[in-house]
C-alpha cells in the first residue's frame, strides 16, 4: 500500500511539474506574440504620427493662392486676376454709393409738407437741395416746376425718376461682363491646357501621367480661378441689384406721396 501512495505521489508531483512547465511555456510565448505585435504597430503609429506632424507645417492659404496662381500659368493667370480686381473696385463703389443714396424719405415728406402748409416753396427746395440722394433730387426737381401746373410738376417727377434710376444702376453692365468673362478666360486656358498635354504626349510617344500633368494642372486651376472670380461678383451684383430695387421702391412710394401733398396744398 505505501508503494502505491509514493507512485501515486511521485505521479502526482511528475504531473504538475509538468504543467508547470507547460503553462511557463504558454507565458512565453504569450508574450513573445505581445512582443512582436507592439513591433508591428510600432511603425504603424509612427508613420502616423509623421502624418500628423507634416500636417501641421502645412503652408498658409495666401501661400498656396500665390503657388497655384504660378502653376496656373500668369499668362492666362493674370487676366482673370485683372477681372476680379476692376470687378471689385465697381462693387465696391456702386455699394458706397447706393449706401449714401438711402435717407429717411418719411421725415423729409414730413417736413416738405410742413414748409407747404406754411407755403414757402423756396424752403422746401432748399430743404430738398441740402439733403442728398436720388428721392431728394426728383422732389426738387417737381417742387421747381410748381407753379407750371401739377401736370408738368408729374411729368418732371416721371422723367428725373428715371435719370436716378439710371444713376444708380450705372456701371453694373460692366460687372456683369467681368462676370461672363472670367470663367470664359478660365475655359480657354482649360482648352490650352488640354492642348498642350497632348502636345507634349504627341512629342514623347508615351501616355503617362508626368507628361500629362502639367497641362491638365494648367487646364484645371485656370478653370476654378475663373469660375471663383464669377461667384465672388456675382454675390456683390446681386447684393447691388437688392439695394437698388429698395430704393427704386422708395422712390415710387415717396413720389405718390409727394404728389398726394402737392395736390392737397395747391
Amino acid at each position: 500500500m505505501k508503494k502505491v501512495f509514493a507512485l501515486l505521489a511521485i505521479l502526482g508531483l511528475f504531473t504538475f511539474g509538468a504543467t508547470s512547465m507547460y503553462a511557463q511555456d504558454d507565458q512565453n510565448d504569450q508574450n513573445v506574440e505581445q512582443t512582436e505585435q507592439v513591433q508591428e504597430v510600432a511603425p504603424v503609429q509612427k508613420a502616423a504620427t509623421d502624418v500628423f506632424a507634416s500636417s501641421g507645417d502645412d503652408q498658409p492659404f495666401h501661400q498656396v493662392l500665390k503657388t497655384k496662381f504660378i502653376e496656373g500659368g500668369v499668362g492666362w493667370m493674370s487676366p482673370i486676376l485683372i477681372l476680379l480686381i476692376i470687378g471689385l473696385a465697381l462693387c465696391i463703389e456702386r455699394m458706397i454709393y447706393l449706401g449714401l443714396s438711402k435717407t429717411n424719405n418719411k421725415k423729409l415728406l414730413a417736413d416738405i409738407e410742413a414748409y407747404m402748409k406754411k407755403g414757402d416753396i423756396a424752403g422746401a427746395k432748399e430743404l430738398c437741395r441740402n439733403t442728398r440722394g436720388p428721392v431728394a433730387s426728383i422732389f426738387f426737381q417737381g417742387l421747381d416746376r410748381y407753379n407750371e401746373g401739377l401736370d408738368n410738376v408729374e411729368k418732371a417727377v416721371v422723367s428725373y425718376g428715371g435719370v436716378q434710376m439710371g444713376n444708380l444702376e450705372k456701371g453694373l453692365s460692366w460687372i456683369t461682363l467681368f462676370i461672363a468673362l472670367a470663367p470664359s478666360l478660365g475655359f480657354l486656358g482649360t482648352v490650352v491646357g488640354l492642348v498642350v498635354a497632348f502636345d507634349n504626349i504627341e512629342r514623347a510617344g508615351d501616355i503617362s501621367p508626368t507628361i500629362v500633368a502639367g497641362g491638365m494642372k494648367m487646364a484645371l486651376l485656370t478653370t476654378v480661378f475663373g469660375l471663383i472670380v464669377a461667384i465672388i461678383l456675382q454675390v456683390l451684383y446681386n447684393f447691388c441689384l437688392t439695394q437698388i430695387e429698395s430704393i427704386v421702391n422708395d422712390m415710387e412710394d415717396s413720389s405718390i406721396s409727394f404728389m398726394d401733398i402737392l395736390t392737397e396744398y395747391k
